[in-house]
């Protein structure tokens, strides 16, 4: 009877065996035909009996698994997950075994794969498939998890296609994987050219400039995107109505990074988007503190200040944004408009005014001072047009309109003609 009873086990045993290579069988000529579906099928039939399979099925099975799941990129995010997950184990398998007949294979395999995922993710790029482009990068970080800079990408894509989600999700793990994308920039100038040209790394820079054909090497190094990702992270939970949580995340961030300007202005701008002004121009003067030679910084304090009616400290700040760029046009229109704006307020007092002669002269002196007020607004614009004489349709608009309030109709239809169409 015992005898009966091992023989049946063995048969059992048997033809179990005999199932799992008939699925691993059907799986590999699927994926061969690139018949994905029922590859996936075969291989959740053989699941259910591998944990009693010999190393060498386990292999196996974990390979094709890999490759059914991924489907030629084609698979979903979790399904990628799962088949990075599935190549792994080839190789754990293996490396116990102390043999290799699938893991070279999944390491060329995972090559091919992450270098077709990384163009494909770019094509979509400069076709404006964002969403899709996020997807692709997603799917080469999760091939190689030690690329964060897909996962980078992966999240800006994701911003870029307006899925929030999606970006917030991919950022966060950024956040949490402390992720800062410093990189070296090195460079050289052609020697026969003249021209300054970036190279891929250092040691062909190196090389370049060890032949001859290249000087004057020089290395940047490129700010870290931690701040970025920060106020990302802030800016999307704002966008989702969860202020608290945003205002939580940069403080968060602040805190491990307080001299960092980036998150100042990152700060700065929540501050703003709350209606929080006082708060806005406080870290806005703590970020010009630490980068006194930031135009933007300076111009964006010369924006509130004139919100809130400040000509003068407005102007101090949209001075100091030229100084510093000379070619921002946006604070020459900015100072010509606060002496628009100081004129304009004029006219209550002048409609208040009645008619007796004391009235006459106090009007007759506001309306001096409102033109006077507007000539200083046209002199900044037209100092400006002297460096950049090519102008905008901004400058021309605003200098029409100066000279049409002040009667000059002859410079208003000169600057109107210069307006492009």
């Amino acid at each position: 009877m015992k005898k009966q009873i091992i023989i049946a086990l063995a048969l059992l045993v048997s033809t179990f065996s005999f199932s799992q290579k008939n699925e691993l069988k059907a799986a590999e000529k699927a994926i061969k035909n690139k018949n994905f579906a029922d590859a996936k099928a075969a291989i959740q039939s053989a699941e259910s009996l591998i944990d009693s399979a010999d190393e060498k099925t386990k292999a196996k099975f974990y390979f094709l698994k890999g490759q059914a799941l991924f489907a030629n990129g084609a698979g979903s995010n979790d399904d990628t997950n799962k088949a990075v997950e599935s190549f792994n184990m080839v190789t754990e398998i293996e490396s116990k075994a102390g043999n290799d007949k699938y893991s070279s294979e999944v390491t060329e395999l995972k090559r091919q794969i992450l270098g077709d995922l990384v163009a494909e993710a770019n094509n979509a790029l400069k076709e404006k498939r964002y969403l899709e482009s996020s997807d692709g990068f997603n799917k080469a970080y999760r091939m190689s998890p030690k690329d964060t800079l897909y996962l980078y990408y992966a999240a800006s894509m994701a911003v870029t296609a307006q899925d929030f989600d999606v970006s917030l999700k991919f950022y966060e793990e950024l956040r949490d994987l402390g992720y800062e994308g410093v990189e070296m920039e090195y460079s050289a100038t052609n020697k026969e050219s003249g021209i300054s040209e970036k190279f891929e790394n250092k040691d062909t820079r190196d090389l370049a400039v060890r032949f001859g054909s290249h000087i004057v090497p020089k290395e940047i190094k490129k700010e870290s995107k931690s701040g970025e990702i920060i106020k990302n992270i802030a800016l999307i939970y704002i966008s989702k109505g969860e202020d608290e949580k945003a205002t939580k995340a940069i403080k968060e961030a602040r805190a491990e990074n307080p001299d960092d300007v980036s998150l100042i202005t990152s700060e700065a701008n929540i501050e703003l988007r709350l209606g929080n002004n006082d708060k806005f121009k406080s870290l806005m003067e703590e970020a010009t503190l630490k980068d006194p030679d930031n135009a933007v910084l300076q111009y964006n304090i010369g924006v509130m200040t004139m919100k809130e009616g400040e000509y003068d400290t407005a102007r101090a700040s949209f001075n100091k944004a030229l100084e510093l760029d000379p070619s921002m046009q946006d604070a020459a229109i900015n100072i010509s408009t606060t002496y628009i704006e100081q004129g304009n307020n004029l006219v209550e007092e002048m409609n208040a005014l009645g008619t007796s002669d004391a009235d006459f002269k106090r009007y007759d002196e506001l309306k001096a001072e409102k033109i006077n007020l507007f000539e200083k607004g046209a002199n900044i614009l037209i100092q400006f047009l002297d460096n950049y004489p090519t102008g905008s349709n901004s400058i021309f608009q605003q200098l029409n309109n100066i000279y049409l309030a002040i009667g000059d109709v002859e410079k208003a239809k000169m600057y109107k003609e210069k307006i492009k169409e």
